[in-house]
């Protein structure tokens, strides 16, 4: 073999152990530390938008099985688990199909006694206090919702966020009590009306279906623009929400 062909054989092999050493950094960044997310729908506006890309911090409550890829039944339970705080954005996995990403609040938490009477958030018979906070529109074309009432709910620990309430007297204003068991989440999403969590079919949420909170927004495309269309990027980037911390 010649001189050139050998250098050119150990250049090559070279950059394949890069890329085979980039690709492993970012599984175990992935794995481990942070792993983006696409919002799909309106239920956590108007904290979150359909189009907000986000990074999750997958280690702030530990780890379960579904932090690996493809969930292998290697464990059970969290290892190096913390509980969240009441407030939290969290994604977790969709207890009757854990197949499936969901993003709530936590709302409830374990021995907590929850209940919405008259949209009003109940934790433990005390109300959550709310008051207006001005109104919200969408550029979301499947739900386009216009001046929606926005109220500012503040919890007991000081954490406060934006509720959507568009309809008085919806199926989701007013539940039964909740008793959140041990080890489990009572979650609800920030469209109080638009929303399917724990007060429906979603139900308490194990502690081990927990993926990651929600940090960070990195990138947001608005009305309905597709990642891959660059070309309406220009015209349709919220410039105002990269890099927006994700409140909670």
């Amino acid at each position: 073999m010649s001189e050139e062909a050998e250098k050119n054989e150990s250049s090559l092999w070279s950059n394949v152990k890069v890329i085979i050493q980039a690709l492993l950094l970012a599984l175990v960044i992935r794995t481990f530390l942070f792993q983006p997310f696409t919002i799909p729908s309106g239920s956590m506006m108007p904290t979150l938008l359909v189009g907000d890309y986000i990074f999750v911090n997958k280690f702030s409550y530990g780890f379960s099985k579904y932090s690996l890829p493809f969930a292998p039944n290697l464990f059970s339970g969290r290892i190096f688990g913390s509980e969240p705080r009441r407030g939290d954005v969290v994604v977790f996995r969709y207890p009757p199909n854990p197949s499936i990403d969901y993003i709530k609040r936590v709302i409830g938490l374990p021995g907590d006694h929850v209940q919405v009477k008259q949209g009003i958030v109940y934790i433990n018979g005390k109300p959550v206090p709310r008051s207006p906070d001005g109104t919200f529109t969408s550029d979301y074309r499947n739900d386009p919702g216009i001046d929606i009432p926005v109220y500012r709910e503040t919890l007991d620990d000081g954490v406060t966020y934006d509720t959507l309430d568009e309809i008085n007297g919806s199926r989701g204003d007013n539940t039964r009590e909740f008793i959140v068991p041990a080890d489990h989440y009572f979650m609800m999403g920030d469209n109080r009306d638009n929303s399917l969590d724990s007060r429906f079919d979603v139900g308490f949420v194990p502690a081990e279906n927990l993926v990651g909170r929600a940090s960070v927004i990195f990138f947001s495309l608005g009305n309905d623009t597709s990642f891959l269309e660059l070309w309406k990027w220009p015209a349709n980037m919220r410039w105002n929400r990269i890099f927006k911390v994700i409140g909670g």
